[in-house]
């Protein structure tokens, strides 16, 4: 997994240890990272294509990053709901 979800959800550290072991939430985390490279790659390019494709992938990131806050906020969830429970 990379480092870098861990440095946009920060606050969230614990819940992504947790998370880790789901398949579907690492492969997101990893779309994630090659998401940000590619946008890192693009926009290094300083060329009309390359800030356009890199604004492509800027959106696509956040979207990413949307999508795996909602899928912490979830496993956050069913976790405190599994602590409540006798």
């Amino acid at each position: 997994m990379s480092w870098s979800v861990f440095d946009c959800f920060t606050a969230r550290r614990r819940a992504i240890e947790v998370a880790r072991s789901d398949d579907d939430f690492r492969l997101l985390c990893e779309d994630l990272t090659a998401a940000e490279a590619a946008a890192h790659y693009w926009e290094s390019q300083h060329t009309d294509v390359g800030r356009a494709r890199s604004a492509e992938y800027r959106i696509l990131v956040q979207e990413l990053a949307e999508e795996v806050e909602a899928m912490l906020k979830l496993r956050t969830k069913a976790g405190s709901r599994k602590r409540r429970s006798p």
